[in-house]
């Protein structure tokens, strides 16, 4: 989401080997490396506020119940982790100025004496250890429990419910100094612990509210900023924190989050001056709105995919024939060209360009003609008993983005086998609802990465994961996956991850369809967006509003 003559992905390496039996330096950064930077010569406009767009009216503002790109857009802004990432994607110190590894599975962090709450009480190593808790405490039933849980001490047990929350490798040595214990060799577990989900949590405010402690006038944060109003479907707007310990380098003053999930109303917004960032361009626009906006389009790739779930308990598509027959037929490269056109790469695996951990990899009938495709397509809708005709169904939530591509699907599943899809539209929220209960036949999914690293992905296949929402099951893959988890070795690490993903889509749990890109539109006087954002976190506190 860059200068539109840049179309780039940008990889990052871990911090550190996994297998390093010395304890690393400690890492201290400056301040402001962790908030906007404005280049020598650039002058400020005297009104730092943004509007952005965040393509949907949030799940939540609980960080132990995110789960949305949009509701981590909000996390960032209002609550800040051990680490943070930057404007350029890279992990800097958030609440933790420094943190060493003492061995392969021991990390301590250092808290900075001056972190505050938007109160004002300082933040300390218990309210991390409080967060990290609650999080995997499966009394929250947070979705994303089971899939951080396992790298921390303990934390398989205590989602299983074997252990409690407070067996949890996380623990406060003193009040500005917290040891986290992995249960296995997590290299990137600095990256990790940037997302908001593991960050800390003020205990008192949960306690005296409730599940309404996050409405405005009761939340209490930690980030860069608070939370002024929240008018659901309507605006969600944000204020400085004054208590911020960087707040001298956090420059806006207010930012407005907009959930709008129409790409066209998203452009008219930003043409009529009421948006200063879309979420994402309408399929097919990009060139146009690239010659229209040459100063104000972005693009690059992401470390994400754009996928088709397949609901694997189905009764059509629990026979893994169809499944595989319905992903052949997509002309990927045709979607990519003329459908979305705007850079996304074609995908045939659960793996991304530029992920590190594990190599991509492709189904071997990706290179074969269409015609060949189509033919041992036919085939394999035959031996299963699916006659021409047949109907499927398709959930999606609302978006002009979205219907083209499901309408580019279902042509394609009519035009070569004959079979006809129904299309239901729906809000986010729904269709959220609807995948995590098995309520749907296939259905429109995306993943962004939380961290860079193979297992994010993972994550969407493996057998217990709640972010599997394709309901498939490798004991197998699950085996590989649990083997690269106690290596030391990284060589072999990847070579049992790229194993494992490679084993799960061979049952076709998924239907791979394109790396995401994410086109948008920004004005020009936004300071502080970045081209080597690979997953798409650009922190308000990383950017400002340009005199113009």
């Amino acid at each position: 989401m860059k200068s539109f003559a840049a179309l780039t992905l940008f990889n990052r390496t871990t911090l550190a080997a996994a297998g390093s039996a010395l304890a690393l330096a400690a890492l201290t950064l400056p301040a402001a490396a962790s908030a906007a930077v404005v280049p020598p010569g650039v002058t400020l406009a005297a009104k730092q506020e943004l509007v952005r767009n965040n393509g949907s009216e949030v799940e939540t503002l609980d960080p132990a119940l995110v789960e949305s790109v949009g509701a981590a857009n909000l996390g960032r802004d209002l609550f800040e982790g051990l680490t943070v990432t930057n404007g350029d994607g890279v992990v800097v110190p958030g609440v933790a100025e420094k943190w060493e590894q003492k061995d392969s599975t021991t990390w301590i962090f250092h808290l900075r004496k001056n972190a505050r709450w938007s109160n004002g009480q300082n933040v300390t190593a218990n309210d991390i250890v409080y967060g990290c808790q609650r999080f995997i405490d499966p009394k929250t039933a947070s979705s994303y429990g089971n899939v951080y849980g396992p790298f921390l001490l303990n934390g398989a047990d205590i989602v299983a419910g074997k252990k409690p929350a407070s067996a949890l490798g996380v623990r406060a040595i003193d009040a500005y100094t917290l040891e986290v214990r992995t249960s296995g060799p997590v290299p990137f577990l600095p990256e990790l612990m940037s997302n908001p989900n593991l960050g800390p949590v003020h205990r008192a405010t949960v306690e005296k509210f409730g599940k309404d402690w996050t409405k405005p006038g009761n939340i209490v944060t930690n980030g860069p900023f608070q939370l002024k109003d929240w008018q659901v479907n309507s605006k969600l707007v944000l204020t400085k924190n004054p208590n911020y310990w960087d707040k001298d380098h956090v420059q806006l003053t207010q930012v407005t989050y907009l959930p709008v999930e129409d790409e066209n109303t998203d452009v008219k917004l930003f043409q009529s001056g009421d948006n200063d960032m879309t979420y994402q361009l309408p399929t097919g626009s990009y060139a146009k709105y690239r010659q229209q906006f040459p100063n104000d389009t972005r693009n690059s790739l992401v470390l994400g995919t754009r996928y088709y779930s397949f609901n694997n308990r189905d009764p059509l598509l629990k026979d893994v024939r169809v499944r595989k027959a319905l992903s052949m037929v997509i002309d990927r490269d045709l979607l990519a060209q003329r459908v979305t056109a705007d850079g996304q790469v074609p995908m045939y695996g659960l793996m991304p360009k530029g992920v590190s951990g594990a190599d991509v990899s492709n189904y071997e009938w990706a290179s074969w003609p269409m015609e060949k495709r189509v033919a041992e397509a036919k085939k394999l809708l035959e031996q299963a008993g699916v006659k021409p005709g047949t109907k499927l169904r398709f959930a999606m939530n609302t978006s002009d983005y979205n219907k083209k591509m499901a309408i580019f699907a279902a042509s394609e599943w009519k035009t070569k086998l004959g079979l006809a899809t129904d299309i239901e539209s729906m809000e986010f929220k729904v269709l959220l609802k609807k995948r995590h209960d098995s309520d749907y036949q296939i259905a429109r999914n995306g993943w962004v990465a939380d961290y860079n690293d193979a297992t994010t992905f993972l994550q969407l296949v493996q057998c217990k994961s709640t972010q599997n929402d394709n309901f498939n099951c490798s004991p197998k893959a699950d085996a590989l996956i649990q083997q690269a988890s106690e290596t030391v070795d990284q060589a072999k690490r990847k070579q049992l991850l790229t194993e494992a993903a490679k084993l799960v889509m061979e049952d076709y749990p998924m239907l791979p369809l394109l790396q995401y890109g994410l086109p948008r539109l920004v004005k020009s006087y936004v300071g502080g967006y970045s081209l080597k954002n690979p997953m798409d976190h650009y922190g308000s506190k990383d950017l400002y509003i340009v005199k113009h």
